[in-house]
């Protein structure tokens, strides 16, 4: 199955985002007890919804800062991901430095948007001289009423899987 294909189709109708959800989930385990929903894919943005549920509460029924961390870095993730392919480049994350600034005590949304302009400048035309880059993504929580719960920083490494090094034991 074509990744990006799907994604492009997600965008369109509702029965292939329902799709990309249940696959994602499928390859990304980790995610799927929290019930990370994807509500909005473009080549410019993506939103994600973290459920207001018993799994993602923390010691005082909210949102848990964990749960939010992940959803950022989720919604990061698949945009660069998207715009970059996986076919020549991998992605992996840094580090991540999160602000709170609200309690969390409601479904909560995480944006992402990268304009094409700033992928080009920042990305592709970096990856075009050196076969890594590093691109810092900001990301913004709100909860369903408007309230800005935390806003992340996820540091991503891209890199040209013909530059990957790996060490085997």
């Amino acid at each position: 199955m074509d990744f990006n294909k799907l994604i492009e189709k997600a965008q369109k109708s509702s029965i292939n985002l329902w799709l990309l959800n249940f696959i994602l989930h499928r390859f990304i385990p980790f995610n799927k007890p929290h019930g990370l929903k994807i509500l909005k894919i473009s080549l410019d943005e993506v939103q994600v919804k973290v459920p207001y549920k018993r799994a993602n509460l923390n010691h005082i029924k909210g949102l848990h800062a964990c749960v939010l961390a992940t959803a950022a870095e989720y919604s990061s993730g698949l945009l660069l991901l998207y715009k970059i392919g996986s076919k020549d480049y991998r992605i992996i994350m840094e580090s991540m430095k999160v602000d709170y600034h609200y309690q969390a005590k409601m479904e909560a949304i995480a944006s992402f948007s990268i304009h094409e302009e700033d992928f080009q400048s920042t990305v592709l035309s970096p990856l075009k001289k050196d076969k890594k880059v590093q691109k810092q993504c900001i990301i913004k929580l709100h909860d369903i009423k408007g309230n800005l719960l935390c806003t992340a920083s996820t540091n991503w490494q891209i890199k040209a899987w013909d530059s990957v090094k790996t060490k085997l034991n």
